[in-house]
């Protein structure tokens, strides 16, 4: 766990009301900390991280980044989801794999 003071320092030219802003905006969600500020997680500090070279090297505005973040966070769900569904398959006798197979590369 670590403190919004912290995490901003991991970035050279992230300032700690810039990270404010995008809790504010949701963009990313610490949990609250006994002292009234932010406690980041492993997770919570990749999304800082994405935000950063969002707005930093991609140069995307601020406008704009809520949009991406929702793009990307349904890539990454669609993928959790496609995992899932190539372990039941797997779980599958072999002919039903393979009718399965059969009928994905049907157009």
């Amino acid at each position: 766990m670590i403190p919004a003071e912290a995490v901003a320092a991991l970035f050279p030219d992230l300032e700690l009301v810039e990270l404010c802003a995008w809790v504010e905006h949701r963009w990313v969600a610490p949990e609250p900390g006994a002292d009234g500020g932010w406690i980041f997680q492993a997770i919570d500090v990749a999304r800082v991280r994405l935000i950063y070279d969002l707005r930093r090297d991609m140069a995307v505005s601020e406008d704009m980044v809520p949009l991406v973040l929702s793009l990307l966070d349904q890539i990454y769900e669609l993928r959790a989801q496609l995992k899932s569904v190539t372990r039941a398959i797997d779980g599958l006798p072999a002919p039903v794999r393979t009718q399965i197979l059969a009928a994905l590369e049907t157009p």
